[in-house]
């Protein structure tokens, strides 16, 4: 979730729910209480981890690195919960789905760095903030032919997929396990994969929660990334003893 600060109030837009459920999940709210005991328990039976974006920067501290001039708000429980999450995640081998602010989070944890502020850090750089219309697709990505990407594209238009952008931050250095699999014409990273074989680790840049409906792209994202916990949770089943 998100903690609004002004109120208090853990939050979420109802899109990523949504999403989720449309593709077959039972989504399940964490809260943002960076306690291993809790983030461990809330944690146990579940099959999945999507890590949703949030209006917030992930605090350079975490990569070594000054604040930029232009950083914006940093919540630490943010940072906190989401690195215990992945934690956990990483331990258990469980499927994540890592979206904007989220795959930022994901890229950090495994000890990657960041691009602080894209206006003034990469040269000629595109406008990746949009603003609203939210869902409207702004800009060209390129991807890897064999990236997680590719199957949801037809190969006819495979140089004309667009997507939305609303964020001022992007990967720098990728982290561990990690390798880049889609950019802007700038050059900044639009998603990354896990390197390692059987795991769906998948983070983008954009927003698929806000195209899934009208969008192949973005809704075969999601159903990837659940299809991805229906096979964790077979296997768990089979390993228990319990396979039907």
């Amino acid at each position: 979730m998100r903690l609004e600060m002004e109120t208090n109030r853990f939050y979420l837009g109802r899109d990523y729910s949504e999403a989720l459920a449309a593709a077959g999940a039972s989504p399940v709210h964490l809260s943002l209480i960076p306690d291993p005991d809790y983030i461990n328990d809330v944690m146990d039976g579940l099959d999945g981890v999507l890590l949703p974006g949030s209006d917030t920067d992930v605090d350079p501290a975490y990569y070594d690195e000054d604040p930029h001039p232009a950083i914006e708000k940093i919540v630490p429980e943010k940072d906190e919960t989401d690195i215990l999450v992945l934690e956990v995640a990483e331990r258990l081998g469980l499927p994540v789905f890592a979206i904007c602010f989220g795959m930022q989070s994901l890229n950090v944890s495994r000890g990657g760095s960041l691009i602080q502020d894209i206006d003034s850090q990469v040269p000629n750089s595109i406008k990746h903030q949009q603003g609203i219309p939210l869902s409207r697709n702004s800009h060209y990505i390129s991807f890897e032919e064999d990236s997680l990407i590719t199957k949801h594209v037809d190969e006819a238009v495979r140089q004309k997929v667009k997507v939305n952008s609303h964020h001022h931050q992007a990967i720098s250095k990728a982290g561990k396990d990690l390798r880049a699999t889609a950019w802007t014409s700038d050059g900044v990273i639009e998603a990354v994969e896990d390197t390692r074989t059987g795991r769906f680790v998948l983070g983008v840049q954009w927003h698929p929660e806000l195209s899934w409906k009208n969008n192949r792209l973005s809704g075969g994202l999601f159903r990837d990334f659940v299809d991805a916990c229906a096979r964790g949770k077979q296997v768990g089943k089979k390993l228990s003893g319990t396979w039907q």
